[in-house]
């Protein structure tokens, strides 16, 4: 195996205009108090027009998305993980389902999605009855931070975009994906809290306001990949791309204040406002950096029949 590949995309560089994003400073007063929900709201009302719309125009593309993957990303990583019409692929976070959906169409493999929210795993399985495609792609309710519920070996590839920052026990976490992965099979996932700088409790209440988080010093997703057995092979530097698309998210849903303020509420509704002006704040001026990491399990592949 070749010595990882580390690709280092340019840095946003106006940083006086980077630090007070789409109008909004990020101070003492922009601290969230309490959770905002941003994946309740967005399965549910999955159908919903307005929420369709949004996802347009932050990422170009409907994907079903809630997250900081450009669409070219999305369209990478069925090659990068070597998918082919026998593989047999897991995705840790699936939400809504329609990217899985999608990868399933094209290659013609076979997908399991995991999620533990309740309305995307319920819109996921309506999608896949929906598209006749139940029987090559399932989306389960499991708590991916506890023992997966498959035998050894079980899969050709593992995928997870911006969810593993949100799971407790990050070395038992690769410890289960390296053992439920079979040899030679990669894990692509991607990590938007890498800590490049110095952030203050104020910014890191409004960045974690959605629900749980982990942020990561540079070096430690290498480190534990590498202590539960995964050979590196690259790491991609996209930090620009996820200040991009959180600024198009959140104009995106500014001009549509009326009618997400009547689905979402006056108070959940600014609070994601703020939650996605703190992430361009903090991967403009590059203090939080967002990586996609791309491992593999040693071993000759095996190919199924």
């Amino acid at each position: 195996m070749s010595s990882p590949v580390v690709f280092r995309r340019s840095a946003i560089r106006d940083r006086s205009q980077a630090g007070t994003p789409l109008g909004m400073r990020l101070d003492k007063g922009t601290a969230m108090s309490g959770n905002v929900d941003l994946y309740d709201n967005a399965y549910r009302n999955y159908d919903a027009d307005v929420y369709r719309d949004i996802r347009v125009e932050t990422y170009g593309e409907d994907l079903g998305q809630t997250s900081w993957v450009t669409t070219e990303e999305s369209r990478e990583i069925p090659a990068t993980l070597g998918l082919t019409s026998t593989s047999y692929a897991l995705e840790i976070g699936c939400g809504s389902g329609r990217y899985a959906l999608q990868v399933a169409g094209i290659v013609g493999c076979r997908i399991v999605g995991l999620d533990t929210n309740g309305p995307g795993i319920h819109t996921a399985n309506q999608l896949a009855a929906a598209r006749n495609m139940s029987a090559q792609v399932r989306f389960e309710n499991c708590d991916a931070s506890k023992k997966l519920p498959f035998d050894d070996s079980t899969f050709d590839a593992v995928f997870s975009n911006d969810v593993l920052c949100h799971l407790p026990g990050r070395p038992a976490v690769f410890g289960e994906l390296f053992r439920v992965l079979s040899r030679g099979g990669r894990i692509l996932f991607s990590d938007a809290l890498i800590i490049g700088g110095t952030v203050s409790h104020q910014e890191i209440a409004t960045r974690s306001s959605i629900g749980y988080y982990l942020f990561s010093p540079p070096g430690e997703n290498e480190r534990i990949l590498k202590q539960a057995g995964f050979l590196l092979v690259s790491v991609a530097d996209t930090t620009e791309n996820a200040a991009l698309i959180a600024k198009r998210w959140r104009d995106a849903r500014q001009k549509r204040k009326e009618a997400l303020t009547a689905i979402e509420g006056e108070a959940n509704f600014e609070g994601l406002q703020q939650f996605l002006s703190s992430v361009h704040a903090l991967t403009s001026e590059r203090r939080l950096l967002r990586y996609v990491y791309v491992a593999e399990k040693p071993g000759e592949r095996v190919t199924s029949i």
